[in-house]
């Protein structure tokens, strides 16, 4: 099979021809049919973050594709469907976060395309406990992003609590930015969308942002509080600035969600006079859980969101690379195997 592969951290993907793997206990052989392109793959590709994924690897946590094989054991009327594999490859299922819904927090957990290879090949191997089926009304192309991009922001402004006439500043409008805006609208959220492009804060009022704030411009922390503040600022920006400038957008009783995993460990100072006395609150959001998943579908099955994207081959995966991390993509990318 084809698939691209991480060599070195510091070299580019290598295309190669690998053998199609063969599903082992709880597996299933999966064809990919579409690949989403996630910012944390090139994070994964570059060695970027304190864990690192171990060289030679195949990287991707949005792959969408017909089951064909499953190994003893797991029930047989999987084949044929059509399923996404996500960043949540696996978990333990028993421990106290599996049990009480939380199985993203899971300390077993294991990571498609990063602890085991993923889905940026035709074939990949997938956990029967892990995966979520795709409902008809969805394409694989729409349900690559959804598989990462949507069911995270999905996730954060749940975790966020945001409720009618609340005000949702969304900090980098991209890949992830372009659902956030949809689903802070969903519960009715009032969304000022903060980006450093122009193209990308247009998307983001198409989508149906109210307030749009270009931070090359303009300060976003004055820009926000011009309005009355936010209730909730969730960041999706990788750069530390973004979460500082987030923060001090805050109203009081605000609520700073992060998602974005910036290089290098990186940090922000939280004023501890400010925080309490303003009652603001710090979450951190990471994915979402196999019923986020099927809960994102039903969503867009039903036309409720839109994911925009632009298709790519495998081929051109150092090339795509190059143009996420130099904002050349309007939202999403996502390769057609």
């Amino acid at each position: 099979m084809k698939a691209a592969v991480v060599t070195d951290f510091s070299k580019p993907l290598e295309i190669q021809e690998l053998p199609t793997p063969e599903p082992g206990p709880g597996q299933m052989l999966v064809r990919i049919e579409a690949s989403g392109l996630c910012h944390t793959d090139i994070h994964a590709a570059h060695g970027d973050w304190p864990v690192k994924p171990r060289p030679p690897f195949v990287p991707g946590h949005e792959g969408i594709g017909r089951v064909e094989a499953v190994a003893p054991g797991v029930a047989s009327d999987w084949v044929g469907k059509r399923v996404a594999i996500p960043w949540l490859g696996s978990a333990c299922g028993s421990c106290r976060y599996c049990v009480s819904g939380w199985e993203t927090l899971c300390e077993s957990q294991v990571n498609s395309g990063y602890s085991v290879d993923g889905a940026y090949a035709e074939y990949a191997l997938a956990h029967a406990n892990g995966v979520v089926e795709v409902p008809d009304g969805v394409s694989s192309v729409d349900a690559a992003p959804l598989t990462c991009a949507g069911v995270t922001t999905y996730k954060a402004i749940k975790v966020a609590k945001v409720v009618p006439a609340e005000r949702v500043a969304v900090f980098g409008i991209g890949g992830l930015g372009h659902m956030a805006v949809q689903y802070a609208r969903l519960v009715g959220g009032f969304v000022t969308a903060v980006d450093v492009e122009q193209g990308k804060l247009d998307l983001a009022r198409e989508l149906g942002a109210d307030h749009l704030v270009n931070a090359a411009q303009t300060d976003p922390v004055e820009a926000i509080r011009a309005v009355g503040g936010a209730d909730v600022a969730v960041v999706l920006a990788a750069s530390p600035k973004p979460f500082a400038q987030a923060y001090r957008s805050l109203r009081r009783g605000g609520r700073l969600v992060m998602v974005a995993l910036p290089a290098d460990d990186a940090a922000i100072t939280v004023p501890i006079f400010d925080t309490v006395l303003g009652g603001i609150s710090v979450i951190g959001s990471i994915v979402g859980t196999r019923a986020d998943l099927a809960e994102v579908f039903a969503l867009h099955a039903a036309g409720r969101t839109r994911v925009i994207t632009q298709t790519r081959v495998l081929d051109d995966v150092n090339e795509s690379f190059d143009d996420v991390l130099n904002g050349r993509v309007p939202a999403r990318l996502v390769f057609q195997l």
